[in-house]
């Protein structure tokens, strides 16, 4: 037998070193997924996006709400039903998505409480963009500003076409708005998994762990992903991913943006469906 120990001056024996096994590359184990596995994903959202743009998807009638409901839940589900193929694929932990949820009441009210304030004040962000963009328009295609204070400006024909087409989605009786709550359970929960714990964590993966650059990409995505909202809503839900995103990565969990994810979608529905019933829409 060959000795693996080699004697000191005063005798005393030292271990030969062991053998090490070769480290994985830090990036491929920051990944949740095959990159194949998440081009496929960011292909189907794309698709999607784009058929709703050219109306194949959102040129819907009353009656058919609870069917675009119904169609608009199996569509989120089929989403995470591969980013749960991904996970399995490299025997990722499921929970891994949703990062680390404190756990009891106080845990809980935390969260409702950082979505409440997120929610508020990410509004008062949106809103603001959203105002500069059309004053912007209007003084662009009137060649100028209203001539009056007080004078309102008239949203421009693109930004009518987007309010009609999601006030058509928005419900009108009991069961159509149990069906929105659910979708919006659904929404609030599926695309924070898939947007903020998959996406932004794949791409963060992929730019060496730069969070910065995951932060921005998944937010691209998130927006690109309402095309049958219009570019100017596609730049603001961009917006609001690079928010939601900065809120996973504070409280680092999704429980937080996926209460204020679900709480927006509801309010925003029910709000249309007001407006709508007060012949204001």
């Amino acid at each position: 037998m060959v000795d693996t120990e080699v004697q000191m001056p005063d005798n005393e024996p030292i271990p030969a070193p062991a053998i090490q096994a070769p480290q994985a590359s830090p990036i491929a184990s920051l990944e949740l997924a095959p990159a194949w596995h998440t081009v496929v994903l960011i292909i189907g959202i794309l698709a999607i996006s784009i058929a709703g743009s050219t109306g194949l998807t959102s040129q819907r009638h009353s009656s058919n709400r609870l069917i675009t409901y119904a169609a608009t839940a199996a569509m989120e589900l089929l989403l995470f039903g591969w980013v749960l193929l991904g996970l399995w694929l490299r025997k990722v932990p499921f929970r891994t998505l949703f990062g680390t949820l404190t756990k009891g009441f106080r845990g809980i009210a935390e969260d409702v409480a950082f979505a409440a304030v997120f929610w508020m004040g990410s509004m008062m962000i949106l809103g603001t963009i959203g105002l500069t963009w059309t004053v912007v328009e209007y003084a662009a295609t009137h060649k100028g500003m209203p001539m009056h204070p007080g004078q309102p400006i008239e949203p421009s024909a693109s930004q009518k076409q987007t309010i009609e087409t999601i006030a058509r989605l928005a419900p009108e009786n009991g069961t159509e708005i149990a069906g929105w709550i659910a979708v919006c359970i659904f929404a609030g929960l599926i695309e924070e998994a898939v947007f903020r714990g998959y996406l932004q964590h794949q791409f963060t993966a992929w730019m060496r762990g730069s969070a910065a650059a995951g932060v921005i990409f998944s937010a691209l995505m998130f927006g690109a992903a309402h095309g049958y909202q219009g570019l100017r809503n596609m730049v603001l839900l961009g917006v609001f991913g690079v928010l939601f995103s900065l809120l996973a990565i504070f409280r680092r969990s999704l429980r937080a943006g996926i209460l204020a994810h679900s709480w927006h979608d509801l309010f925003v529905g029910l709000m249309l469906a007001l407006l709508r019933s007060k012949h204001l829409l």
